[in-house]
């Protein structure tokens, strides 16, 4: 297994180790997370119920300029907690009543994760959920090979001038592409159960951004032309918030989408017949962004 003494776990390929220092994700050889809670507020065949029961992983292989947990991805809140706490909280999160075990920004921390799954493979019962930025190698996806029963990946771009403006991932839709491919073939097609809880698949996320619609359009097209409807859905999101922590060099970023930036999107994919959900314009509201308080670390 890959280990974090010469860390290859993303496209970064930073090669450093962790256990001296930290990658470009932020963080070094030990597991650290912000949050884990029955998260209300994802898509309904995620949330269902009760809720998805969240963690909320530090540090991030992307750091977006925008994005809207800016204090765990590029401050990297958090605590320190060992493999054995981690599988824990995942039974007492199923306890709590969950819909689902949902791992969020967890890439730099796979071989850890791995092994707090492996504590409790006998007692869980519920889904369990990567959510991740899209920014993945095909192998680390192999790694996850009967570990993970639903894949959430964000497909953020397909320009590689803009992954590279927000993100300095210039490599960006190369390796997602891929690898979101790799994540459909290996949980298979969809699959829920009599409540509409998604039990198999991939749900494919996409955040509209202010001036990029084309760019999202683009995103949408390939998804639709590269990956059979019946292994995905679609969550075109307008929730897009401008929070105050982004560089005044992006002064695009600095203001809201607009309902028609949003709006030209989906019709897109409507057109394209492409299955999923939308947002309302209400979602785009600091309020829906978690408060990361160690709640349930």
């Amino acid at each position: 297994m890959i280990s974090y003494s010469e860390c290859k776990l993303c496209p970064r390929m930073c090669g450093v180790n962790r256990y001296e220092k930290t990658g470009f994700c932020g963080m070094g050889a030990e597991i650290t997370a912000a949050k884990a809670f029955l998260h209300q507020w994802e898509e309904p065949c995620i949330s269902v119920k009760n809720g998805a029961g969240t963690v909320f992983f530090s540090g991030c292989n992307l750091r977006c300029c925008f994005c809207q947990n800016n204090i765990i991805s590029n401050e990297n809140f958090g605590k320190i907690i060992s493999h054995e706490r981690l599988a824990d909280i995942f039974l007492e999160l199923q306890e709590k009543g969950a819909d689902n075990i949902e791992l969020v920004t967890p890439t730099h921390f796979i071989p850890d994760i791995v092994k707090a799954l492996d504590l409790v493979k006998n007692k869980i019962n519920i889904p369990v959920i990567y959510n991740s930025g899209g920014y993945e190698l095909c192998e680390t996806i192999d790694m996850l090979n009967g570990y993970i029963d639903v894949y959430l990946p964000d497909l953020k771009y397909f320009s590689s001038e803009i992954s590279a403006k927000y993100s300095r991932a210039e490599d960006y839709f190369e390796y997602a592409s891929k690898a979101i491919v790799r994540m459909t073939e290996q949980v298979g097609n969809l699959k829920f159960d009599e409540n509409g809880k998604l039990l198999k698949g991939t749900v494919i996320r996409h955040l509209v951004l202010p001036s990029c619609r084309h760019d999202s359009m683009n995103v949408i097209s390939w998804i639709s032309e590269n990956i059979p409807p019946e292994k995905y859905l679609m969550s075109i999101m307008g929730q897009y918030t401008p929070f105050d922590f982004i560089p005044e060099k992006f002064p695009e970023l600095k203001k809201n989408l607009t309902k028609m930036e949003y709006n030209s999107v989906v019709r897109h994919a409507e057109n394209l017949g492409i299955n999923g959900y939308t947002q309302e314009k209400s979602s785009a509201d600091k309020k829906y962004t978690p408060e990361f308080d160690l709640f349930g670390i």
